[in-house]
């Protein structure tokens, strides 16, 4: 995780759902919330948004499909894919004056896919930690990059669930969280997150705007 706990991995642990997830090929581990955080790029400031993201926007996974199968000769999992996930643009918020690639009414993100089981081939779904699995039925806010021909959100912190579109609302880990949820757990989260992610929570894409906005001027 980072060094500031995030709201929605104490909202998960605060609701009992921390617990064993299939990591590897070999076995399980225990983490709070759903695996070790993912910070490719600076994701945690408006500043960092600004600054490594090409666009951000509010958009809704329409499609996915499995991609990248990994085979194992051994252990409990006979393999695990990825997912290709496509993605409708319902409204990009911000984007950067010369972005590295324009953004259409869609695109693709590669995002976690599928352990199946070698005993009875059933399917238990990968996660990213601390952050959306990025699921068809919801919405998301996301900072997005192209980065090695292929656009990516720039890490947990900057991939926000968005359902009703309201910062916090939606799918988290793979589990759906409500407004009620995320208030709990900002409340036991601590003082010192000053993430743009937090500061966010509650609130729709006027305060997303806003945000961004004061950031690109300061930068």
């Amino acid at each position: 995780m980072t060094r500031t706990a995030s709201v929605v991995a104490l909202v998960v642990a605060l609701a009992g759902i921390a617990g064993s997830v299939f990591v590897g090929a070999s076995g399980l581990d225990t983490v709070m919330g759903c695996g070790p955080a993912d910070h490719t790029y600076p994701d945690q400031t408006a500043r960092d948004w600004v600054t490594q993201a090409d666009h951000v926007v509010v958009a809704a996974p329409v499609g996915e499909e499995d991609t990248g199968r990994r085979d194992y000769k051994s252990g409990p999992v006979s393999y695990e894919t990825d997912r290709k996930v496509t993605f409708r643009t319902d409204r990009r918020l911000w984007s950067a004056a010369r972005p590295r690639r324009a953004l259409g009414g869609d695109f693709a993100l590669v995002a976690p896919g599928w352990r199946v089981l070698r005993a009875g081939g059933t399917r238990i779904k990968r996660t990213t930690g601390d952050a959306p699995r990025l699921e068809t039925g919801h919405t998301y806010l996301l900072a997005l990059r192209w980065s090695e021909g292929a656009w990516a959100v720039l890490g947990e912190g900057a991939s926000v669930p968005f359902d009703g579109h309201t910062a916090g609302s939606g799918e988290w880990c793979g589990r759906v969280l409500d407004k009620d949820d995320v208030a709990r757990g900002e409340l036991f989260s601590r003082s010192d997150d000053h993430s743009l992610e937090k500061a966010l929570l509650g609130k729709d894409e006027q305060a997303v705007v806003r945000a961004l906005t004061r950031a690109a001027r300061k930068k």
